[in-house]
């Protein structure tokens, strides 16, 4: 309980503020590629469903062009060879670093490092839709990586995500996270499995 409600916080901010500083440079390497790659903002900004059912706008760098349609075949999914996605896009998204603008997201206290990823607001239901055990999964703050991404990452069904979700929520550990944290690192540079729905 201390762990979840002090120190758990108090390490996420301190990581975040020490990341967003000693990856400045390749953050506006980024932005720099995403502004010249296509036309549209450098930041994808996308209301999600945080803890307790709380509504924040999540930020990622921006890996599909800025109209849908843009590009042809645009069907609101993401598959790995989507015409929508733009070229450095499918860079940022190989390697997960589309993500990194979430540490503002854990500066503002609205996301962890490891905890349930956020779904959208409609998808896969709405927040007062979910039944009371797969409410269980937004008891805690929603992370940029977690349970699920680390072991389960090539599964994208919502019925199997929530149970693994709730697993994690019922069994959070300092020691569990640290774990996943340093899983989530090299998990994340996989390029295969690597393109889930847009929602997700």
């Amino acid at each position: 309980m201390i762990y979840r409600k002090l120190l758990k916080p108090l390490l996420d901010w301190i990581l975040a503020f020490a990341g967003v500083c000693i990856l400045s440079p390749l953050l506006i390497i980024i932005g720099l590629a995403v502004r010249l790659s296509s036309r549209g903002p450098v930041i994808f900004v996308q209301q999600r469903i945080g803890k307790n059912g709380r509504v924040f706008d999540i930020y990622k760098f921006r890996t599909m062009f800025h109209q849908p349609g843009e590009g042809k075949g645009y069907k609101g999914f993401i598959y790995k060879d989507d015409p929508n996605i733009t070229r450095v896009g499918r860079f940022l998204r190989r390697t997960s670093l589309d993500e990194l603008p979430q540490l503002i997201n854990i500066l503002k206290g609205e996301m962890s490092f490891i905890g349930p990823r956020p779904p959208v607001l409609h998808f896969p239901k709405r927040y007062e839709e979910y039944n009371e055990y797969e409410k269980q999964r937004f008891l805690v703050k929603p992370g940029i990586s977690g349970l699920h991404q680390v072991y389960h990452r090539e599964l994208h069904d919502w019925d199997t995500k929530i149970p693994i979700d709730v697993d994690y929520v019922k069994n959070q550990s300092f020691r569990l996270d640290v774990k996943l944290f340093f899983l989530s690192l090299a998990s994340f540079i996989k390029t295969d499995k690597a393109y889930p729905t847009m929602l997700e």
